[in-house]
């Protein structure tokens, strides 16, 4: 009955159109923040617009500056001419990859050319251009036609731009995830029920790739039945099993967090059981193969495998030992159902979420050594010795289903229990105008409930429980667009290309989905729903109280993780095994949960961000300390920790850092070079232009030993060299630290390390503490990349030319409150774009400005 659930919920795109709003489209001109339409808006739209949005810090001193005398505009035209077209002209525009043309860029209209100057502005901001060699203005004339060109931008602007262009938003899948669990206490794992989502940007929240196709929809009505079933509960489910994979190159010699102590290894998984009844809970274990030799891992040694619940054991069998060590050499095929046999318990479990951990009795530590493997933590792929892994762990069931417990979920969703059959009908429209009203994100009416309220009475009509019926209801709700897509209403009467102000209840959802990445919860919505959400100092304390929240941690992760590149460590930070031997799975994630307890720290501590660069602290357990050579810390939590050593300072000395910009076997000063280029400074470099050579083709014959050598060769020829000598020093700046973050002394073969360089700005660094006080020597240069990057993310779009005078007013005010990164944040909130829309147009042409992303070419390491 169900998969008809889209054509009810007007899914297809024409439904979503009858929504007023349109839909993404793969067009990035649908990002567009102004038309021609709306660029030439009468000055009585300007005003109103201008009337309607939030204080914008900066924005009078824009439009006192008077506009540019002809002597003053010819003054600037002679300055581009004489440092900058001889190189960026019709004739010869450079760089050949990525030309820019300043001979016929418009300075009498500069909005004409927005994206050009702002990108000029990008490169003068950082001094960054003329390159080394070519003749070079003063540093006052430097800050003299960057602030003219930056103030005539900002004013250029006034009365043309308008808050952007948002299309029909679709909920991504972390969002997705997020928005069931704070609707109904559930927290599932929905990558295998939807596919990946599309990106661009740099983030995978942007409203144009957001697209819809079949596959997408029939994962939404599998996805909305399988939640209903687990949100309300089913004695009549089917068993089912679900397996999870433990990587093999996570070491398991410690204790785990969430299970008890004295265990090690193994993993805890939060289930959501369906139904009360018996389940299987399984462990099966790695085996490892040499010489076609098969066997268990472990298994010449006694081992004590445990399973808990919620923390309590309710499980545990005796595995390994010397007569399961002779029985597996006389036979692996024998032994192996004999252990995994011992490895499932069948358990009686209540429905609900519960935490399942699988682990091992810790045993006695005892000094490793190569020649007696039962007493290494872990060996090789081919090593059958060590203590035992597990592989994976599974959950099977249920089994003589007894009922369904009360839950979470169904105390959330079931605000009421008839009693009689004459008070079902009334009960049911309670439980679903309450779950409506909070997946809606808005006030709802009996209209709203009407298609919900059919499948319930539907399914109650063929005779099935009120249970059941609920659960068709709430499926219902979970694969209406109102739910699925973040849809904003234009007033009745606005014509198209007009802005607007976002009610109370759109800017909730705005600013829940930015901090969360999920809807808005109760508070929110009350304050919304009565209009007080804009009254004095309500905002910007519900900003605190919504960043000090759990939730918050979305924006981190996600965040970090997009604009760091964190989520790529594990795809590809896989170190040489036999050059570092010691890297694991425990490393890698631990690289990533301290780069984002960095930023999380900062941003709830209402530090500034320049300590994302020049932080004295960092945050680790016991595994990484060990692995920085940090002394005294001990156990798996993570804490904060005084770094004593300047060049592990901030991000710089960071191992997701590090190891992100490295290969298998060596480092990469050309991607840590890109990478600070173009995350820190947004000054990324051209494209690497077709048939470059890589550095292993450049050095065939001969090659040298180091990296610096092999470089040197590499770039040789002119046109390689013009791009070199941008990219190579920030990289060589950081060439002590190896391809795992670790500090070094010597590089490969023991070859003296060379760190020294000059930047684009003619600035020598000789490590990562110059590196770092060259960046930050320019703070609003790191601070309005930064800010883009939010903005980004926060509003769903590019960035665009229009919008880089509110950008620049966030950084200015931020700037006199230390650079905090909690004040860019809430700059970004009150901001126009964040707090207006545009009603929408067919869309037009634009350029957007954050386009750059942090991504390094795996073309030319």
């Amino acid at each position: 009955m169900i998969r008809r659930v889209f054509l009810g919920a007007g899914l297809l795109w024409g439904g979503v159109a009858l929504l007023g709003a349109q839909a993404p489209t793969n067009q990035r001109s649908a990002q567009a923040p102004q038309s021609k339409q709306s660029a030439q808006a009468p000055a009585s739209q300007a005003r109103a617009v201008a009337a309607q949005a939030p204080a914008t810090p900066g924005a009078a001193s824009a439009s006192s500056r008077p506009a540019t005398a002809p002597a003053d505009l010819d003054k600037q035209k002679a300055w581009v001419k004489q440092y900058c077209v001889s190189c960026h002209n019709t004739r010869n525009p450079l760089p050949a990859n990525d030309p820019v043309n300043l001979e016929t860029a418009s300075l009498d209209d500069l909005t004409k050319d927005a994206a050009t100057w702002e990108r000029v502005l990008r490169k003068l901001n950082v001094r960054a251009m003329p390159p080394q060699g070519m003749p070079h203005p003063t540093e006052a004339s430097y800050g003299e036609f960057t602030g003219w060109l930056t103030s005539s931008l900002d004013r250029g602007w006034q009365g043309k731009a308008t808050p952007g262009r948002y299309v029909v938003h679709r909920l991504n899948r972390a969002e997705y995830r997020n928005a069931i669990r704070d609707l109904l206490s559930l927290d599932v794992d929905v990558s295998a029920l939807l596919p990946n989502d599309g990106g661009d940007f740099g983030f995978d929240n942007i409203a144009s790739a957001l697209t819809t196709s079949p596959l997408l929809l029939d994962g939404y009505v599998t996805a909305a039945q399988r939640i209903s079933t687990l949100a309300v509960g089913d004695a009549k489910v089917q068993p089912t099993t679900a397996e999870f994979l433990i990587p093999r190159n996570l070491s398991q010699n410690e204790h785990v967090d969430g299970l008890p102590l004295g265990t090690r290894g193994g993993r805890v998984v939060r289930h959501v059981f369906p139904a009360d009844g018996e389940y299987k809970l399984l462990g099966r274990l790695y085996r490892g193969i040499e010489e076609g030799y098969s066997g268990i891992e472990g298994n010449d040694r006694p081992n004590t495998f445990i399973v808990t619940i919620d923390g309590e054991e309710v499980y545990k069998a005796d595995l390994g030992g010397p007569e399961d060590h002779a029985a597996q050499a006389k036979s692996m095929n024998d032994i192996r159902p004999i252990i995994d046999a011992r490895m499932t318990a069948t358990v009686k479990v209540t429905a609900g979420p519960h935490d399942v951990g699988f682990t091992f009795a810790e045993r006695r530590a005892q000094a490793q050594d190569v020649w007696v493997p039962s007493l290494r933590d872990s060996q090789e792929i081919h090593f059958t010795g060590g203590v035992p892994k597990l592989k994976t762990v599974g959950i099977e069931g249920p089994y003589k289903v007894t009922g369904v417990s009360p839950t979470p979920s169904r105390e959330r969703l079931l605000l009421c229990t008839p009693n009689a059959a004459a008070e079902e009908a009334a009960c049911a429209n309670r439980i679903l105008l309450n779950v409506a009203k909070r997946a809606y994100r808005r006030p709802v009416t009996a209209a709203d409930v009407e298609a919900p309220l059919a499948f319930y009475n539907e399914t109650r009509a063929r005779g099935e429980s009120f249970d059941a019926g609920i659960r068709a209801g709430l499926a219902r709700v979970l694969v209406s667009p109102y739910f699925l897509y973040r849809v904003e209403r234009d007033p009745a009467g606005l014509r198209a290309g007009a802005s607007r102000q976002v009610s109370d209840v759109e800017l909730a959802s705005r600013l829940s989905f930015f901090l969360w990445s999920s809807i808005p919860d109760q508070r929110l919505i009350d304050l919304a729903s009565t209009g007080g959400l804009r009254a004095p100092g309500v905002l910007a304390a519900q900003v605190t109280r919504m960043i000090a929240d759990r939730r918050a941690d979305a924006l981190v992760s996600n965040f970090t993780g997009q604009w760091l590149q964190l989520r790529n460590l594990e795809s590809k930070v896989q170190p040489d095994i036999l050059m570092f031997p010691d890297f694991d799975d425990n490393i890698r994630e631990g690289f990533r949960t301290e780069t984002e307890m960095l930023f999380a720290h900062i941003l709830r501590g209402k530090r500034s961000a320049l300590e994302l660069l020049s932080a004295d602290y960092t945050f680790v357990d016991e595994r990484l300390a060990k692995h920085y050579g940090i002394p005294g810390v001990y156990g798996t939590r993570f804490r904060q920790v005084k770094v004593t050593d300047a060049n592990r300072f901030g991000l710089l000395g960071h191992g997701s850092i590090l190891s992100l910009t490295s290969v298998a076997t060596r480092t990469s000063p050309v991607y840590r070079g890109k990478y600070v280029l173009s995350t820190f400074l947004n000054t990324p470099p051209p494209p690497p232009l077709p048939n470059v050579p890589t550095l292993e083709e450049s050095n065939k014959e001969n090659a040298p030993k180091t990296v610096r050598e092999q470089l040197e060769r590499h770039r040789t020829p002119v046109v390689c060299a013009s791009c070199h000598r941008v990219i190579d020093p920030p990289g060589f700046a950081l060439e002590q630290f190896n391809s795992v973050g670790q500090w070094r002394t010597k590089g490969d073969g023991g070859a003296a390390i060379d760190s020294g360089g000059i930047l684009a700005d003619g600035t020598k660094v000789d490590g990562p503490v110059a590196l770092r006080n060259a960046i930050l020597a320019r703070p609003d240069a790191f601070a309005t990349v930064l800010t883009e990057r939010l903005m980004t993310y926060a509003l769903g779009r590019g960035v665009q030319p229009s919008d880089m005078p509110v950008v620049r007013s966030i950084v200015r005010k931020a700037a006199l409150d230390n650079y905090r990164l909690a004040t860019l944040v809430q700059g970004i909130i009150d901001s126009a774009p964040f707090q207006m829309r545009t009603k929408l147009e067919p869309a037009g042409t634009s350029t957007t400005v954050a386009r750059a992303t942090a991504t390094p070419s795996m073309e030319h390491p």
